[in-house]
């Protein structure tokens, strides 16, 4: 019998990561079939998949296209109800797919789901990527169920119930093959970063559930791609982040929207080049120049997720600015928000 769940892991020069994670995956997934897309690595990814892990599909795509495109690439080729959209730096445990299968299986509304996300590093505490589920404020900022912004809690139990989202985590995401190909997969123009919001926004909006099973962990190592002050991380944030609103805020709030950010914007490129981070200044400014250059060329997408949009006022969607409620309110914890 075929199995139902594809776990996909897209590879880029991670021949290390293969070496150290990937066992955990193999022993813990019996359901799964598993494989490894590899990004174009210029290291010993091939020879390591050939010489320790042959039971194990290897997808070669001939050059680096990201994440988000990388991974469209990658899907057209695997055949499975689920797909599991696994980072290379996540240690899995035993069972840990069950749990979420059984959601998904008597629950047909819900379109994808994450496990709860640990980091490896500090295994008591959430990981940055995905915590417990994420969700977004007004003005387009994420957080998490035990994340917001640098504050990362200790996991002591307190999201452990199954709870509804506005996005999960792309570290870790199940999600049924057919709804990723009905919304379109991820973007393949955002390269890495945002991708997985833009694509559970779609889902969301057209009615479908995002929840987050944290009866199912993973361990993840987090920033292995690009470390978090990299310039090149924060320019496709930003970039990212402008595009994801143009393309899927409502009509009615997108004005208003983009003019606040546009003002947030500036002030944490500001804030950036006070604190003698020019790389990254420069960055948020280039940013905003490419979403203004490139605006246009997301006209029919906004255009077709706005014909397709069924539900304009999503819950976890925050009514509220994130950043108001962390600096000015002191609310540093998802259970202190309202």
């Amino acid at each position: 019998m075929d199995k139902r769940i594809a776990i996909v892991i897209l590879n880029y020069n991670g021949a290390g990561m293969l070496r150290q994670f990937l066992p955990s995956v193999i022993s813990s997934s019996p359901e799964a079939e598993i494989y490894v897309a590899d990004n174009g690595s210029t290291d010993d990814s091939a020879q390591v998949m050939r010489d320790h892990f042959p039971e194990t599909k290897y997808l070669q795509l001939d050059k680096n296209y990201g994440f988000a495109d990388g991974y469209n690439r990658a899907l057209e080729m695997v055949e499975a109800e689920y797909y599991l959209l696994l980072n290379s730096d996540v240690e899995v445990t035993a069972g840990w797919l069950a749990p979420m299968l059984a959601y998904m299986d008597k629950n047909p509304d819900v379109a994808a789901c994450q496990p709860k996300l640990l980091s490896y590093k500090e295994k008591e505490y959430f990981e940055y990527a995905g915590a417990a589920g994420g969700f977004m404020d007004k003005y387009g900022y994420p957080f998490c169920r035990g994340r917001i912004f640098d504050t990362v809690e200790k996991d002591n139990g307190q999201y452990d119930t199954i709870a509804e989202l506005f996005w999960a985590t792309g570290a870790a995401l199940m999600i049924r093959s057919q709804e990723y190909r009905a919304a379109g997969g991820l973007d393949g123009t955002f390269f890495a970063h945002m991708e997985e919001i833009d694509l559970c926004w779609r889902l969301r909006a057209r009615g479908r559930r995002i929840v987050c099973i944290p009866q199912s962990t993973a361990y993840h190592v987090g920033g292995a791609t690009l470390n978090k002050s990299n310039p090149r991380k924060t320019f496709l944030n930003f970039r990212n982040n402008l595009i994801m609103l143009y393309k899927n805020m409502p009509e009615s709030r997108l004005r208003s929207t983009m003019f606040v950010r546009a003002i947030l914007d500036y002030v944490a490129a500001a804030k950036f080049l006070l604190g003698g981070a020019t790389g990254d200044f420069k960055a948020v400014l280039q940013a905003r120049r490419e979403y203004r250059k490139t605006k246009k060329n997301y006209a029919e997408a906004r255009a077709e997720n706005m014909a397709k949009t069924v539900c304009y006022d999503i819950k976890e969607h925050a009514p509220y600015s994130i950043l108001w409620k962390y600096h000015a309110k002191g609310k540093h914890r998802f259970g202190e928000l309202p």
